[in-house]
């Protein structure tokens, strides 16, 4: 691949940036493809004004009140979608009355508050705070909250969702597969009461009738399993030398989608590195952001913006850091610097569109 340089460039980018100039990434294919650096006198987020339907969004998802929080039969509140995946929040307060199965997609849900029981077909998983759940397509499941205030995220895939290639990062980075959990066996007898399966079918939902429950299965072998992680047992990869891009963190994918978890960590201990995301325009990709626990200030958002707040980065705009962020980050270096934010980053190659409800006044979170 031919690297090209031209006027006032550092020798390697990202590192010890020429005083007065911003640096900012023009990459295609998320962080993958083809890429080239610009270096600016402005930061290119410093617009006065968008006109058109090309702006950021920013969502307060405590303000969204979901169809499964008000009805034990709702489901979850669709929020982004595209025609490879859908984003949606769920804040189910009572236990499901019914079995589900979704037949459009796989189906992935982070718990952002709340514990209980999955039961599948699979067999039941306990389940809480900072949990991934991996449900595959076609899988008959039941979600048993322990108490009303529930928070998850999920998102819905139309091809599979399954673990990105390591390369040479080994096995055991950056989680060991041997902490995957997947369930035991555990049919459910007959109570003697009907039982309602309820199929997703192209966004469309048809209802099954058993006079027992269908979750009956006493025994199951193959490589096809709902999958259970937990966030904790993620070990983040870290350099002292260099800003590592998103993808770095890639924890899950599916076609046209990829889902990175961003823990808490050690800042770049280099002091000519940059220790905060640079400028970018990922062409090729919509960013959605979702804070788990702690602030994520240091990226440029507003101080006060922390968990519960999803924000929408489309392609094509820039986005990165407040200046003031930026230059503070290179000016009060500091060795032991540390950045103690959970996020949940979920980048779609297909052009994401927004629900009424979730575009809605009292949910806009400003940027």
């Amino acid at each position: 691949m031919i690297h090209y340089s031209k006027g006032r460039v550092p020798r390697q980018a990202h590192v010890n940036i020429p005083e007065g100039l911003y640096e900012e990434e023009h990459g295609r294919e998320g962080f993958a493809g083809k890429v080239s650096q610009f270096y600016r006198l402005h930061p290119p987020t410093e617009y006065t004004r968008i006109e058109g339907p090309l702006r950021p969004r920013g969502i307060n998802t405590y303000a969204l009140d979901t169809p499964d929080r008000r009805d034990p039969r709702g489901l979850p509140l669709r929020v982004f979608y595209n025609d490879d995946a859908a984003i949606s929040i769920s804040r189910r307060s009572e236990p499901m009355p019914f079995c589900f199965r979704n037949a459009d997609g796989d189906e992935l849900h982070f718990i952002h508050k709340g514990k209980g029981l999955l039961r599948s077909d699979y067999g039941p998983l306990r389940y809480e705070e900072g949990d991934y759940i991996v449900i595959p397509k076609g899988t008959s499941y039941q979600i048993v909250p322990d108490q009303s205030e529930n928070f998850s995220l999920v998102l819905e895939t139309k091809g599979q969702i399954g673990f990105p290639e390591r390369g040479n990062i080994g096995h055991y980075a950056p989680f060991d597969y041997g902490v995957i959990e997947t369930p035991e066996p555990e049919p459910i007898e007959d109570d003697g009461n009907e039982w309602e399966l309820r199929i997703k079918r192209r966004n469309q939902i048809s209802s099954v009738f058993y006079n027992f429950c269908p979750l009956d299965v006493a025994g199951w072998k193959g490589n096809l399993s709902v999958l259970k992680m937990n966030i904790r047992d993620i070990r983040t990869l870290l350099s002292e030398g260099v800003h590592l891009p998103p993808s770095a963190h890639c924890t899950f994918q599916a076609p046209g989608v990829a889902i990175c978890t961003f823990m808490p960590r050690q800042l770049e201990t280099d002091p000519k590195a940059a220790r905060v995301p640079w400028y970018h325009r990922n062409i090729d990709v919509d960013e959605v952001f979702f804070i788990h626990s702690g602030s994520f200030s240091f990226t440029g958002r507003p101080s006060g913006r922390g968990a519960g707040i999803m924000t929408l980065n489309p392609q094509g705009l820039h986005h990165g850091p407040r200046r003031e962020v930026l230059e503070e980050a290179q000016r009060e270096w500091r060795r032991d610097a540390r950045l103690e934010g959970c996020a949940v980053n979920i980048d779609c190659f297909g052009p994401l569109e927004t629900t009424p409800e979730a575009d809605a006044p009292e949910a806009r979170f400003a940027f």
